[in-house]
């Protein structure tokens, strides 16, 4: 049966799911920069096709037993038409954004791939709008704008660092953008059908299988990998896979596509927040400045609409 909708708990998923990829933003940058050494070993270099591909990899052998053991494998089944949707959910979404995400940051650096890919918000407004599904409104254009801005003003855009252009890197931080803004907008329609968990399992069901055509496992064993790195792929894929993406999907349900893409850029906020806590990173005013203007486009975004327009909105199945 439908149920009502409730956006306080969908930003709170939202929140939730940003948050933890903060965490894993910093779990990283932590790795690879050498400071964090479980057992006084640093983690070697792990190639970001590796990375990718292991966040769904791993999530999914987390969460298939789980369910299995849950439901069994008849409360898992979908019909074909929407196991083919959750398939391209996965392959086009979900795997795509994220492997153009590590691609872009290593042609060019963390600042112009996350305010590449933070250009989503302004790809779902223009196709909601495009296909008539929202209306152009003043405020929701301007809670999108600030969100780009105040995306770009945390991850320190103005400044030391800046853009770093470079074609190969750039095009495939445009290409997540357009992944993310693409697993929004068809998360958002199927999760108004079906469970949340359901839908994340095929959906990181497609997405690993595509990876093992892409990185076959044999790729993976030839890196040699040791007990450290494999450690930190399991923490790293439950912290920025399976339990963010769980959490953004419940938002999803709760939330039309253009309020739970403004909502996620609250990524880049916790990412430099939990860097200066955990890492000791210097926030500059400039980047406190892009943290408050990301928090009034949030506000701004979920503000009752005074157009007067009637949206139609299919309500979640829980």
């Amino acid at each position: 049966m439908p149920t009502k909708k409730h956006p306080l708990r969908g930003y709170l998923c939202i929140a939730s799911a940003t948050f933890l990829w903060g965490i894993s933003a910093s779990l990283g940058r932590a790795v690879f920069t050498g400071r964090w050494k479980p057992q006084g070993m640093a983690i070697g270099s792990i190639d970001p096709l590796i990375l990718a591909q292991s966040r769904t990899s791993i999530s999914l052998c987390v969460l298939l037993p789980i369910l299995l053991w849950q439901r069994g494998a008849g409360g898992l089944k979908l019909p074909r038409r929407d196991l083919l949707h959750t398939m391209l959910l996965g392959v086009f979404g979900v795997a795509a954004s994220n492997y153009f995400y590590y691609f872009a940051i290593e042609k060019t650096n963390v600042a112009t791939a996350i305010i590449l890919q933070y250009t989503a918000p302004v790809w779902v407004l223009i196709y909601m709008v495009g296909r008539g599904l929202q209306k152009p409104t003043v405020q929701r254009v301007s809670a999108v704008g600030l969100a780009a801005v105040g995306s770009a003003l945390a991850i320190g855009l103005v400044g030391a660092g800046g853009l770093r252009i470079n074609a190969a890197g750039v095009t495939a931080a445009v290409l997540a953008a357009f992944a993310f803004a693409f697993y929004n907008v068809r998360g958002h329609d199927i999760l108004a059908r079906y469970d949340r968990w359901k839908v994340l399992l095929f959906t990181l069901g497609s997405a690993g299988a595509f990876w093992m055509i892409v990185n076959p496992p044999w790729r993976i064993a030839a890196a040699h990998y040791g007990r450290e790195e494999w450690a930190f792929l399991l923490i790293f894929a439950v912290t920025s896979a399976l339990l963010p993406f769980s959490l953004y999907f419940a938002g999803l349900q709760h939330l039309d596509a253009t309020s739970a893409i403004v909502a996620s850029c609250l990524e880049p906020v916790f990412s430099i927040l939990i860097a200066a806590v955990a890492l000791g990173e210097v926030v500059r005013p400039i980047q406190i400045l892009g943290i408050l203007i990301v928090l009034a486009a949030i506000v701004l975004v979920q503000l009752p609409d005074r157009s007067g327009m009637q949206e139609t909105v299919v309500e979640p199945m829980e």
